[in-house]
């Protein structure tokens, strides 16, 4: 089985053919297609030396809570280490923060490596990188100076501190107070829930960003305020801030990964700065939450990928049946060649890679952002705000799916711990919840992105799915798809028109009661578009390749993986539009009692 571990992580030639081949990320770094192999070969040595080879024992030997601290295995903060050592925490950050200013797609690229090695070490870094990138974003430069280059050095931590006990994903109905001093800094008192990385000894210090709102704030979000709160008032003399941990969560996964409940301001005063204005705390956050739910589907993509990837070396080693063309024959054969393993094999590939390729879309959006041409700038920020709830919810929906697969094609050893598919399983299964349930992205879509700026965002994603029609309607094997994707996006502006109209019409809970729905039919639409993107790629490249060389298989492969995708999964959308178009009302003429 030890030959099946080292199969587990991303190919590095599928993150180059993404990058390059697909995204042409090249045309943004001309230097990248000759530095980006090295980095990500640094990233794979990493996750496989540092990463990899603690996932099971951290799965096991869970965080602990002794004398009001948190106890990790000695392995994390080594990992964290490796990563911060070599550059990882600060690759897509400015050289004067210490980072390497380097895409964003790259990144991200990386982090999937990460991810899919232990991402419960990776996590770690995520939100430390989040936080700093809300800093660079909304602090001051001195609370910048103090902190970022720290951050990305590895010896500061971050956190983001939104839901508290009674307020879940309900921000407007928290309570946390901020009282303002006559020094300019703020007494913080109040509690949070659900917090990672929210206590341990990895670092120096830990920076939490931490909503709250002050006395005289308006009702609701509007008076929301984020304050940066450190762990410790001194790094050096770990003087305490007043911020105590009250207990640990044990989730079904991420287990090495510390999640908490934390005080502050309980036993003894608790000291906060404002970042930027008052009451602009949740605009800020959105940017860390928004980051942080694209890292989600990354995450989600990435478990898949290792589960897909695992189960496939597993099929090519484990014998068992015979064909059925020639039952009489004495040997078994792979299980990879029996029909429906190929099934669940090219259900997991078209899942995960057509995930990873979305997010790793996304992250070229956030490059294109810093592109100092202006149209070019506003037409990623929003097409990057319109996929991001399909970016997360997407790959948390269907890379779990991969995974459960995966256990299945390793049979009955695939539900025992002596593999680690039904740990990946129970790590991708926290992705549904993780930055929003599935439900509330769905209402964000629909209730928001959709009809957000006249509906500008929208019709960029009908464009830029018209323009890879178009594009593939020369490859003759690829005209079905191409005209399948005509049809479902043709189908999908149908709907949403009618949607809209209904919600615009003031029935909100008619429009909105399917939207979950809706975010799956727009999300493998969107799917859909990007596996013709890189079926077009890889039949470019097909076309001027000879059957012996080594990427043919490669090629083609891709072209298997899109031909089933529009088969099998794309049906299934244009099935829920139909529904959706029918306005259907089971749910609100459903009383609770009757549940």
């Amino acid at each position: 089985m030890a030959a099946y571990n080292r199969s587990m992580s991303i190919p590095l030639r599928e993150l180059q053919f993404d990058l390059f081949d697909v995204l042409g990320l090249q045309h943004m770094w001309p230097e990248g297609p000759e530095l980006a192999p090295a980095v990500l070969e640094a990233a794979a040595h990493i996750a496989a030396n540092s990463f990899a080879p603690q996932a099971a024992k951290a799965d096991i030997e869970e965080p602990q809570w002794v004398d009001g601290r948190v106890v990790l295995p000695a392995e994390t903060a080594a990992a964290q280490r490796a990563l911060a050592e070599a550059g990882f925490l600060g690759t897509a950050f400015p050289p004067e923060y210490g980072g390497s200013g380097l895409p964003f797609t790259l990144s991200q690229a990386c982090g999937s490596i990460f991810a899919a090695a232990n991402v419960g070490f990776y996590s770690y870094s995520l939100l430390t990188q989040g936080a700093a990138n809300l800093l660079l974003h909304f602090a001051s430069d001195t609370q910048r100076a103090a902190w970022v280059p720290a951050m990305l050095a590895g010896r500061v931590f971050g956190t983001m501190c939104l839901s508290e006990p009674h307020a879940g994903s309900s921000l407007a109905d928290i309570s946390t107070l901020a009282t303002r001093r006559d020094d300019g800094r703020y007494l913080l008192r109040g509690r949070k829930m659900w917090i990672s990385g929210g206590e341990h000894e990895l670092g120096e210090n830990i920076v939490h960003l931490v909503l709250a709102r002050t006395p005289d704030a308006p009702p609701g979000v509007k008076g929301i305020s984020l304050f940066l709160v450190p762990r410790f008032t001194d790094s050096a003399a770990r003087r305490s801030n007043g911020v105590s941990l009250v207990g640990l969560n044990h989730k079904m996964g991420w287990r090495a990964h510390v999640n908490t409940a934390l005080a502050f301001g309980d036993a003894e005063p608790c000291v906060g700065e404002l970042i930027g204005e008052l009451h602009q705390g949740l605009n800020y956050m959105f940017l860390m939450m928004n980051e942080a739910r694209v890292t989600v589907g990354l995450s989600a993509a990435a478990i898949g990928f290792a589960g897909y990837q695992y189960s496939l070396a597993y099929a090519r080693e484990r014998r068992q049946g015979r064909s059925l063309a020639a039952r009489s024959s004495v040997a078994q054969i792979p299980i990879v060649e029996h029909a429906d393993v190929k099934r669940m094999l090219l259900a997991q590939k078209a899942w995960v890679e057509g995930a990873l390729d979305l997010v790793l879309y996304c992250a070229r959006l956030v490059d294109e952002l810093r592109l100092p041409t202006q149209a070019t700038s506003v037409d990623a920020g929003l097409l990057l705000d319109f996929l991001t709830p399909i970016a997360k919810s997407w790959p948390a929906e269907y890379a779990l799916e991969a995974n459960k697969l995966a256990i299945q094609v390793a049979g009955g050893a695939g539900y025992t711990r002596d593999l680690p598919l039904e740990r990946l399983y129970r790590d991708n299964r926290l992705n549904h919840i993780h930055e929003g349930a599935y439900g509330i992205h769905g209402l964000d879509l629909l209730g928001r992105k959709v009809a957000m700026q006249e509906g500008a965002a929208f019709v960029l994603w009908q464009d830029r799915l018209q323009q890879s029609e178009r594009a593939a309607e020369s490859f003759v094997d690829l005209r079905t798809e191409a005209d399948g994707l005509s049809a479902a996006r043709r189908k999908a502006v149908q709907v949403t028109a009618e949607l809209v109209a209904t919600l615009k019409s003031g029935q909100a809970e008619l429009a909105l009661a399917n939207a979950t729905l809706y975010l799956d039919a727009i999300g493998i639409i969107t799917v859909a578009w990007r596996w013709l993107e890189r079926a077009r790629t890889a039949a470019t490249r097909l076309s001027t390749l000879p059957v012996e060389h080594a990427d043919h298989e490669f090629y083609r492969g891709k072209l298997a993986a899109c031909r089933y995708f529009y088969r099998y999964e794309l049906p299934r959308a244009m099935n829920a539009l139909e529904f959706l178009a029918t306005l259907d009302d089971t749910l609100l003429r459903t009383d609770s009692r009757e549940l």
